[in-house]
């Protein structure tokens, strides 16, 4: 079972949830290059131009340790980057879970992301010249969860630790990145798992994820804001328990 963690984060974040799946699965936990204790000598700025330099890598970690009929587990971008790895290396995995997807972040004609053009531009605009303001603006708003402000915090923290290069080109590719046309691509049977007031990714984006996969379900939980493996790690972990 492999966890792979969203923008701004690190493996870190899914250890509630990753450790108590360790006595039925090899679980494997990585960051992707720039986050975390990656490499960041070893991030090269023309293949990370798309989600599917990404996904390369989940490819290859799989290849090397062997994995065949996993389970992939996604958060936020890393749902769309699980996706390209399904396509890309059939059989390496029988099931996605993912977190929290969206395949475009942006309005389009008959399509709800749940930002316009302009408000992408002006939020990378602030990532690009604010790294440590813009994460501490931020990341409350995207756990949600106000009355819990350490959650906010920690997502802050790990925002602010990862490089602003790199993070600023992260952003980029996640929030214009467009995956519709691969979703009926996807051969894994797949979970999509949704919060309530996920500002990230509205409800009608899962809705439209599960409908859109060839054999997708849908399951909203009983949690609130983008990063449910922080504030509900129970309930993602009986999400995935009953989904599997």
């Amino acid at each position: 079972m492999m966890f792979a963690h969203g923008f701004g984060c690190d493996q870190s974040m899914w250890h509630d949830v990753a450790r108590r799946f360790e006595p039925d699965f090899k679980v494997v936990l990585f960051d992707h290059v720039g986050a975390g204790q990656s490499d960041l000598s070893a991030y090269d700025k023309e293949k990370y131009s798309d989600l599917r330099g990404y996904a390369e890598d989940v490819v290859e970690i799989g290849r090397a340790i062997g994995i065949q009929n996993g389970v992939f587990v996604g958060h936020s971008v890393s749902a769309m980057i699980g996706a390209l790895a399904d396509i890309d290396a059939p059989g390496m995995f029988s099931e996605l879970i993912m977190v929290g997807p969206s395949p475009r972040y942006i309005d389009d004609e008959r399509y709800v992301g749940g930002f316009t053009s302009s408000q992408v531009e002006e939020m990378l605009e602030f990532l690009e010249e604010n790294h440590l303001g813009w994460s501490a603006a931020m990341a409350p708003n995207i756990m949600g969860n106000a009355d819990r402000p350490e959650l906010g915090e920690r997502l802050t923290n790990s925002f602010c630790a990862t490089d602003p290069d790199i993070a600023r080109d992260f952003a980029r590719v996640t929030f214009f990145s467009d995956n519709r046309d691969d979703l009926p691509k996807v051969r894994a049977r797949t979970l999509v798992m949704q919060c309530k007031d996920d500002i990230i990714a509205p409800e009608c984006v899962g809705e439209y994820v599960a409908k859109t996969l060839p054999n997708g379900e849908y399951r909203l939980i009983d949690a609130t804001g983008h990063c449910p493996n922080l504030s509900a790690p129970d309930k993602v972990t009986e999400a995935i328990r009953d989904f599997l």
